[in-house]
């Protein structure tokens, strides 16, 4: 017990620092950065990156690449879409009040502008494996185009890892413990159901994985969004006080976690950036890796399509999530779901 009471410590404290205020600027800075030397594309461009990633979708087959612009992009959202946007929402309005939901729009907004980049560097970058399968992300062209192999490997290290971490983990336990909550069954059947599942569709290489995410994630994303939807128009009429309520707390919060105790800006900006992050994953470098492998001759269409996810990502389903949140006063029960 001791054991476990010390590893829990530490990875609260590396948890802290990863997740904490310097890191958070780095990455939204970068964001706000890249929106001013990208000339705002992602607002400017971002009809016609919609139209490539939803309504275009077939791609040339003398294009080199692995699976079209709209497998790479469920690709990506299969990792985003989930956790992040219903248990991470529920986590940020608890503790950082209603208006931690508008600094995940500010991240998200900017985030935009971080994933085209990333997807514009991994698919000049990427090369053929030996399999005759595209290869790319962080790690490539941070050794190609930095020159610096040795951090291009530490990336992929620390990519592996926080892949259990914030990715695996964090999704199979969040499944396991609704699955137990609602039907009784056991985490470990869940968890073994889980493995089986995702070991048939990743050991079938990229072109596998592209196929089931472009059939099952765009019906995931339809069910949840109707779902949310339908509650939403049921309380319509209260959308547009609960909107105003959400500007105004992100700057005068009240945090639902702790007797209503009155949560700091500085919380619902932590709270907000920080879970923005993790559901849309910009500037993380995981997205890349899939844009890489895209069929497209230029990397700008494919860097157009990857931006896309995290505008449906964190500016539709995070906001639907928040909205229900609110319209319903489940923010306010301080459950969150484990995530």
């Amino acid at each position: 017990m001791d054991f476990l009471n010390s590893l829990d410590a530490i990875v609260g404290k590396i948890g802290a620092f990863a997740w904490g205020p310097p890191m958070l600027i780095l990455l939204v800075g970068t964001g706000f950065w890249l929106t001013f030397a990208l000339r705002g594309l992602q607002f400017t461009k971002l009809g016609h990156a919609l139209y490539l990633a939803l309504i275009k979708r077939k791609e040339d087959s003398d294009e080199p690449g692995d699976i079209t612009h709209f497998q790479a992009l469920m690709t990506a959202l299969s990792a985003t879409v989930g956790t992040g946007n219903i248990a991470g929402v529920a986590t940020a309005i608890a503790v950082g009040g209603p208006g931690a939901l508008f600094w995940m729009w500010i991240t998200g907004l900017v985030g935009m502008a971080t994933k085209y980049a990333e997807a514009v560097l991994a698919v000049k970058y990427r090369e053929v494996d030996e399999n005759g399968e595209m290869s790319g992300g962080p790690m490539y062209y941070i050794s190609k185009g930095l020159k610096m192999p040795w951090l291009g490997t530490v990336f992929a290290v620390f990519a592996a890892v926080a892949a259990f971490g914030i990715g695996n983990m964090v999704q199979s336990n969040s499944v396991a413990d609704a699955v137990e909550a609602t039907y009784s069954i056991s985490p470990l059947i869940t968890g073994i159901v889980l493995m089986v599942c995702t070991a048939a569709v990743v050991l079938g290489g990229i072109k596998n994985i592209g196929r089931v995410t472009g059939f099952l994630v765009p019906i995931m994303i339809l069910f949840y969004v109707a779902g949310a939807g339908y509650i939403i128009l049921v309380n319509i009429a209260d959308v547009p006080a609960a909107l105003v309520f959400i500007v105004k707390q992100a700057f005068n919060p009240t945090a639902a976690v702790g007797g209503f105790a009155g949560a700091s800006i500085m919380l619902a900006i932590r709270m907000g950036v920080a879970r923005g992050v993790f559901s849309n994953e910009s500037g993380l470098g995981s997205a890349p890796i899939a844009a890489a492998a895209a069929q497209t001759k230029t990397p700008i269409s494919q860097a157009l399509v990857s931006m896309t996810q995290t505008f449906i990502d964190t500016i539709i389903v995070c906001t639907m999530t928040g909205l229900v949140l609110i319209l319903t006063g489940l923010w306010s029960s301080g459950d969150t779901g484990r995530s």
